[in-house]
């Protein structure tokens, strides 16, 4: 058993489908079917049955595929050390990173960060602030960019923070949301809830939901055209886009701010490029910290 039949398994594990674990390992369906029959020859268990819903692992193909995952996060690792033992900042940094951010922040942050380490190679996963706590916890990824307030105990730096604003093509008074149409769009359940709560926070009703749509760039063109307003985290608001905005303050008069983190374990440090990352990224806050004061 050796590295290809490590991706092979945990390959087909996630895809349950013969056919398709093939064309993602760029094999012919043949020439997997004949590698699994040999793996069960060398353990002397029978790994998977297939029925007509696919592929099912038994008991002792699970467990290959957890060893599996686990050889392969280990030669990963060492990889990563034995390249980084010659001190340079080269190899591949693996991030993952809120949608919100990504859409927004991060392009220019990585091409600035590039521009200055050449040699670094980026592996870009993207999602909901609680999917890439949960890559960084199964130690997918170096470090994570997360928005909100998550479960993670190992290191974690403040990058930034912004307001969460009203936004309307024309001037409103905040009594009048109750009986105007508001926009929903998908985002992470910290936003949600943290929206939610500010609402019940400040009025008796609930709001006029007149609208609910998967993305916040169509919410956005929605609002531009008059036809409803929608709470949006300051970054994703423009200067020269004609909006009225203004920010939720809470009932005790703060304002209410969306976090940015820069989450990743103590010991990722250890490889040159996760460190140049992380300086960098601290880098660039100190510098607008700089700019906004």
């Amino acid at each position: 058993m050796d590295e290809k039949d490590w991706h092979l398994l945990v390959t087909l594990y996630h895809e349950r489908n013969i056919t398709k674990a093939a064309e993602r390992l760029y094999i012919s369906q043949p020439a997997l079917t004949y590698r699994l029959q040999q793996l069960e020859k060398e353990f002397g268990a029978k790994i998977v049955t297939r029925g007509k819903k696919g592929v099912e692992f038994t008991v002792q193909g699970a467990y290959l595929v957890e060893y599996s995952k686990e050889m392969l996060l280990q030669l990963r690792k060492a990889k990563e050390y034995i390249l980084n033992m010659e001190q340079n900042v080269k190899g591949t940094l693996r991030l993952g990173v809120s949608g919100m951010f990504a859409r927004y922040e991060l392009p220019k942050l990585l091409k600035n960060f590039l521009a200055k380490y050449p040699d670094v190679e980026i592996n870009l996963k993207t999602g909901w602030s609680s999917e890439i706590n949960q890559l960084l916890q199964k130690e997918e990824v170096h470090l994570g960019i997360v928005r909100g307030n998550y479960d993670w105990h190992g290191e974690a730096y403040l990058f930034r923070e912004e307001m969460l604003s009203i936004a309307y093509n024309k001037k409103i008074e905040l009594e009048e949301l109750p009986s105007l149409p508001q926009i929903h769009y998908r985002t992470d359940p910290s936003l949600r809830t943290q929206i939610d709560n500010w609402w019940k926070e400040i009025f008796r009703t609930p709001p006029t939901v007149a609208m609910e749509v998967d993305r916040i760039d169509t919410c956005k063109q929605l609002v531009l055209n008059g036809l409803g307003y929608a709470i949006f985290p300051n970054i994703c608001l423009s200067d020269d886009e004609p909006l009225y905005t203004f920010p939720l303050i809470s009932s005790n008069q703060q304002p209410l701010l969306r976090k940015t983190w820069i989450i990743y374990r103590e010991s990722s440090l250890e490889l040159t490029f996760v460190k140049a990352f992380i300086d960098f990224m601290k880098e660039e806050a100190a510098h607008r910290s700089k700019m906004n004061g």
